[in-house]
């Protein structure tokens, strides 16, 4: 937070200096505060004047010294402001400062970290959306993870959050699904079927077949076409039980389940291309209609209606993403996709920018795929031929909150590699049971407290200056740090960097473990690191419940 604050003092200082003649009246404030790679070089630097300098047309030294000399005598918040280099400015935050953090958290309590950043505007995250042919893979388990979690993060931040599921049940895959039912339930009946190759074939094909005849014994009276299409309609009731099932036994919930039907029942194709062709970017060529994606940074024009009057995917898209920004009226609209979609996304960026909006409205994160390890053998994922490992039997296997971390650890575009035997263990190796450990571990130091008699104290009851080893300061400036961690993860939307800040917290709590003792005889010390082990314990909390993970008490 200390980051945000002095960057916002020379926000002010940078108005205060065009005031002056300082800086010219037009002027580009492009600058960082973060900390140096050196501690030696203080808590935080900033390039402000190495960045301003050649609009201002002076020396950066000296430009640097103009905003040292204003900010020096703010002995709350620095020890020393020096000037480093071709013009950086060094500060050495008070240690007073970072005495105050655990105040500010138990006064903030669950709501530390919150931010005022997305001033309620309105934000769509529309992720998973798998096709519902079958149940869900570890692939979209690290999809729903990553949506989920950050919407929580953007929620956190200020956002006025919804969650989206695209249901795709229109299309050849939904009649391909509806005929590889109607045929297993022939096989089951006694027929010998020939089989096609591109049907779905998984072990759960036939178990919804099985159910289809528990429940409709005489569909198979039926014209053809119609008990498959009877088939289709039962699948994908089924299989989308068994998705939302497994996505609420993952802590993820939605506010939407959009089914792609909508849109053409209710002629979505028809007025978002109508509004293309009203603005002259839909034009027809060999008998089929394109639409200039060209013209808007895409590497070619793309077809929305085929020569045989079908549109095609693409359509169903631009109609989609018509109901969220011109129908519904989304400011913002993120969409997680598969990492084979990469290509995918220029053309959707045209249509964004040819509905007239700015393209920083619409963001595509790309989620990579996971390498699942078990017994050092990795195991592969086709949904056609069924051998793929669920999402159900990952969280069977090692639990909703092992599955959910491990999911986070990794930036969303890297791929990872999910060890099993690792995600099991309790260990400080297993990451989540390193997090969860430290919680654990505070609940337990509070529970011995009472046990002796001790009342852990309001932070304004006790003499904070007593947190002055180096230990001490480690863990408050990553207190400190945490509103900083929830800001970049949002702006970024980089979910994995609270991940990442949480082992950081983990070590600091554990190593402080090492060296001191939270209760000792001597109270003023106690008394001032119950406060310190509170403060962490409530980010813990805050941190973890942000990730979906659970904050154990025990372990």
């Amino acid at each position: 937070m200390i980051a945000k604050i002095i960057y916002q003092e020379l926000e002010k200082l940078c108005e205060e200096a065009q005031k002056e003649g300082i800086l010219p009246e037009q002027v580009k404030k492009r600058f960082q505060v973060e900390p140096p790679k050196n501690e030696a070089h203080g808590d935080y630097a900033t390039n402000i004047a190495l960045s301003l300098a050649g609009q201002a047309k002076k020396n950066p030294r000296e430009l640097a010294a103009w905003f040292a000399e204003r900010l020096a005598f703010r002995q709350d918040l620095f020890e020393k402001v020096e000037i480093a280099g071709p013009g950086f400015i060094n500060f050495f935050i008070a240690k007073k400062y970072w005495q105050r953090v655990p105040l500010e958290i138990e006064k903030a309590g669950e709501n530390y970290g919150a931010l005022e950043l997305g001033a309620q505007r309105q934000i769509q995250l529309e992720f998973v959306s798998a096709n519902p042919t079958g149940p869900l893979h570890i692939g979209h388990g690290r999809g729903a993870a990553v949506g989920d979690t950050l919407a929580r993060i953007l929620a956190m931040a200020g956002f006025n959050v919804q969650k989206e599921y695209y249901i795709n049940d229109v299309g050849r895959q939904m009649q391909i699904l509806g005929r590889s039912v109607y045929l297993r339930a022939k096989e089951l009946k006694g027929e010998n079927i020939d089989f096609p190759e591109d049907h779905y074939r998984g072990e759960y094909i036939k178990d919804i077949a099985r159910a289809l005849l528990e429940t409709k014994p005489d569909f198979f009276n039926l014209p053809e076409e119609e008990a498959i299409n009877l088939a289709k309609e039962f699948a994908v009731k089924e299989i989308l039980d068994g998705i939302k099932k497994d996505l609420e036994d993952f802590g993820v919930t939605y506010d939407v389940w959009f089914s792609e039907k909508i849109l053409h029942e209710e002629t979505y194709i028809e007025k978002a291309l109508s509004f293309l062709r009203e603005k002259g970017l839909l034009y027809e060529k060999d008998g089929a209609i394109w639409f200039k994606a060209s013209e808007f940074g895409d590497e070619k024009d793309r077809v929305v209606i085929r020569a045989s009057g079908e549109p095609t995917y693409f359509a169903a898209d631009i109609a989609y993403h018509y109901h969220k920004f011109l129908v519904r009226g989304f400011d913002e609209v993120v969409d997680l996709w598969g990492a084979d979609h990469h290509g995918y996304v220029p053309r959707m960026k045209a249509v964004i920018k040819a509905f007239g909006l700015k393209e920083e409205q619409f963001k595509v994160i790309l989620i990579q795929m996971v390498n699942l390890l078990e017994g050092g053998r990795l195991k592969s994922m086709s949904t056609r031929a069924g051998e793929f490992v669920t999402l159900r039997e990952l969280i069977n296997e090692v639990g909703k909150d092992a599955t959910r971390f491990i999911f986070l650890t990794r930036r969303a575009d890297s791929p990872l590699d999910f060890d099993v035997e690792l995600a099991k263990k309790q260990s400080r190796e297993n990451p989540v049971y390193y997090v969860q450990y430290a919680h654990a571990r505070l609940a337990s130091l509070f529970r011995k407290a009472e046990e002796a008699g001790i009342t852990p104290p309001k932070a304004n009851e006790v003499d904070l200056s007593l947190l002055k080893y180096p230990e001490d300061f480690a863990i408050l400036k990553l207190l400190d740090y945490f509103p900083d961690t929830i800001e970049a993860a949002a702006t970024k939307f980089e979910p994995h960097l609270l991940t990442f800040y949480l082992l950081d917290l983990a070590t600091a709590l554990h190593d402080y473990y090492t060296k001191y003792r939270f209760l000792s005889e001597d109270l003023a010390y106690t008394r001032a690191r119950l406060v310190l082990a509170k403060a962490v314990k409530q980010v813990l909390k805050t941190g973890l419940n942000l990730l979906g993970v659970s904050a154990p008490e025990r372990m």
